[in-house]
């Protein structure tokens, strides 16, 4: 991949060491933030940009940053989710692995904006390579002192730490990350109150997602306004797209939000593998609802796909094609989120392990009549019913497959 970010895009070249880095220019933006722009400024810069969370939530980000109160007795923190578990995704290893710098100096610019002083990257437990070579580009940050307590000789200070996670996807949800990083069990907290106010050991917590933070350098670097000029006007710039299944070049590619679902898939990843037809994509990870192969013709964002009742999400996009069953896709689906429920809520815990149950007995050709209404009365019961979008996350795959592919889950009912 020639370019992972915005800022690389624009001519911020990046590399694993420090000295490639600072060679391409690195940390120009965050010597600009804190030697020419007060924190205000930084902000208000962001939210111009229009930079909405990379993580699948869409937030902004800017606006995210302004809920974390000015004024506290109480340290503030930040926490930099590199937990890339959703089925699907792989774009943020890029970012930690080939531009580690990129995403320091995006955690040095918003925690300069917000006034934090202590920041984490909680990292997936398996990414044990990335997680090294991250630690080391941390490292070499300290040895130029541009982490540490007098960052660029203003007297601002900040250290950053790397944080393993165990490897449970649903740490990858932001209540549930906090409760892994204070040591205990991941499970999600209610909300409210949101982290902005009480987060990371009960203080105020900003959390980004890696390829969010990784656009913060580019923005401050040449404004708001370019930005937002390769984008969406509500949307601003580029995103990472990573293209997984039967395509002729499947990988990752930074393209501006809004390109079209067909585009990416034909023209950027080369089309399908000779001898295969387009079926199904799933957009943006495996939580997110599938399309069919005539509903490719939409802008890749998040209010387009909103709008079909999918969702962008992480960016994942996955391709199936016409040799694939949609059974096997299902089956795939409903044993990870089965797997991987952390059981505090209990339509989770016991309804995907219903649908996994259900599931399987179609795979195994004994479905039962009534099982495929069963599968949506079930998966209509999970979503919108737990604390965390985890519930959501196990239930829109299955009824995206069971209301656009019905007839292929038909055809596995063992009938009298």
């Amino acid at each position: 991949m020639d370019s992972p970010t915005f800022a690389r895009a624009l001519g911020l070249a990046g590399g694993p060491s420090i000295e490639v880095y600072l060679e391409g220019g690195g940390y120009r933006a965050a010597r600009k933030a804190f030697l020419e722009m007060t924190p205000a400024a930084v902000l208000d810069e962001v939210k111009k940009a229009n930079l909405r969370g990379r993580g699948g939530a869409g937030f902004p980000a800017g606006l995210k940053w302004g809920f974390v109160p000015a004024r506290t007795d109480k340290p503030k923190y930040l926490c930099v989710n590199a937990d890339e578990g959703e089925p699907g995704t792989f774009k943020d290893r890029y970012i930690l692995g080939h531009d580690p710098h990129l995403l320091i100096e995006g955690i040095l610019i918003a925690s300069y904006a917000v006034g934090i002083h202590q920041a984490f990257v909680y990292i997936r437990g398996e990414y044990e390579r990335i997680a090294r070579r991250l630690e080391a580009a941390v490292a070499e940050a300290y040895g130029r002192k541009i982490l540490g307590p007098d960052v660029f000789g203003t007297g601002f200070a900040l250290d950053l730490a790397v944080h393993r996670g165990a490897g449970s996807y649903i740490c990858g949800e932001e209540t549930a990350l906090l409760e892994s990083l204070e040591g205990k069990r991941g499970h999600p907290r209610l909300k409210p109150p949101f982290p902005a106010a009480v987060g990371l050991f009960g203080a105020p917590t900003v959390i980004n997602n890696v390829e969010t933070l990784a656009n913060v350098p580019g923005i401050i670097l040449h404004g708001a306004d370019r930005f937002v000029g390769l984008g969406l006007p509500g949307d601003g710039g580029t995103r990472l797209f990573g293209v997984s299944g039967p395509v002729v070049r499947p990988g990752v590619y930074e393209l501006p939000i809004g390109t079209s679902l067909r585009e990416i898939i034909f023209t950027q990843a080369g089309g399908m593998l000779p001898g295969r037809k387009l079926k199904a994509v799933i957009p943006g990870g495996l939580s997110a609802p599938v399309l069919r192969a005539d509903e490719i013709d939409l802008a890749m964002s998040c209010d387009a796909l909103v709008c079909v009742e999918s969702m962008l999400g992480s960016g994942g996009i996955i391709v199936i094609d016409d040799k694939s069953s949609m059974l096997d896709v299902l089956l795939r689906a409903v044993r990870f989120y089965a797997h991987e429920s952390c059981g505090q809520c209990t339509p989770c815990r016991l309804g995907t392990q219903w649908l996994r149950k259900i599931v399987e007995r179609l795979a195994a050709e004994g479905g039962k009549p009534d099982d495929i209404d069963e599968l949506a009365r079930l998966a209509s019961g999970i979503k919108g019913r737990t604390l965390c979008p985890m519930g959501d996350a196990a239930a829109m795959p299955v009824l995206g497959i069971v209301q656009k592919f019905r007839s292929e889950l038909e055809e596995a009912v063992c009938r009298p």
